[in-house]
C-alpha cells in the first residue's frame, strides 16, 4: 500500500518534471537532407531554422530550390518532433508522453499511419544472409565471415531502417 508520503513524493517528482520539459524541447533538433545533399536544413522542436547549408551546385536548381528546402524543412521539423517526444518520454515515460501527443494534437511522427514501418526481424535476417552470400546456418556464416566484412556492413548500416515508435 502507497503512504500519503510517497504520493507526495511522486507528485513532487512529477512535477518538477513537467517543468523539465520545456527544457528538453528546447534542446530538441532535427536534421534533414535531399537525396542529392545539395541542402540540408536543421530545426529546433519549434521550428526554428538553425543551419541551412546549399550546395555550390544547388544554383543549378533554379526555381525548385525554395519549395525543396521547404520540403526538407519539413522532415527535419518532423525529426525534431520525434527527437523531442523521444526526450520526453525517457523523463516521464510512454503514458505521460502518449497523453502530451493526445493534448497538441501532434503525434510522434514514428506513430504516423504513412510512415514507413521499417524492416520485420526475419526481413533483416533475410537480408543479412543474402549479404553475406550464404544461406548456411547462422553458426556457419559467422564462422565463415571475415570480422572486416562485418565492420564494413555496420559502418553502412542505417537505424533508420528499423522500426521504432520512440
Amino acid at each position: 500500500m502507497i503512504t500519503t508520503r510517497e504520493l507526495i513524493a511522486q507528485a513532487r517528482a512529477r512535477e518538477e518534471a513537467m517543468a523539465r520539459v520545456d527544457e528538453l524541447l528546447a534542446s530538441a533538433s532535427g536534421t534533414a537532407h535531399d537525396l542529392d545533399n545539395q541542402v540540408e536544413v536543421t530545426v529546433d522542436a519549434r521550428g526554428k531554422l538553425l543551419r541551412l547549408w546549399l550546395a555550390p551546385s544547388a544554383v543549378n536548381l533554379g526555381e525548385q530550390l525554395g519549395p525543396l528546402i521547404v520540403e526538407i524543412a519539413q522532415a527535419a521539423m518532423r525529426e525534431a518532433t520525434q527527437d523531442g517526444y523521444n526526450k520526453v518520454a525517457l523523463l516521464l515515460g510512454e503514458d505521460m508522453t502518449s497523453m502530451i501527443e493526445q493534448m497538441t494534437g501532434m503525434p510522434a511522427p514514428a506513430r504516423a499511419e504513412d510512415d514507413d514501418p521499417g524492416m520485420t526481424v526475419e526481413e533483416f535476417q533475410r537480408l543479412r544472409a543474402e549479404r553475406l552470400g550464404s544461406d548456411a546456418a547462422p553458426a556457419e556464416t559467422l564462422a565463415a565471415t571475415s570480422v572486416e566484412d562485418e565492420d564494413a556492413y555496420w559502418e553502412s548500416f542505417d537505424p533508420a531502417s528499423l522500426r521504432s515508435d520512440r
